[in-house]
């Protein structure tokens, strides 16, 4: 692995060998912390944003799990 940093990003170079679905799994990671790095969103909100999802989610896709 090399890491070289330039005044405007992180470069980071990986053996072809890695793990794809691992590494992309660390990049979604990544993006998630870029994303959220200036939020000025409490815990509270971000929490019931996501019972609001997981609600919406379950109420479209319970079928799928026969449940009625």
């Amino acid at each position: 692995m090399i890491i070289t940093q330039t005044q405007d990003e992180i470069i980071i170079r990986l053996p072809k060998s890695l793990d794809v679905k691992e590494l992309q799994r660390f990049l979604n990671y990544l993006t998630f912390k870029e994303n959220t790095a200036k939020s000025k969103a409490k815990q509270e909100e971000v929490d019931e944003m996501a019972r609001q999802i997981n609600r919406t989610w379950w109420d479209r896709n319970k079928h799928r799990f026969g449940e009625q």
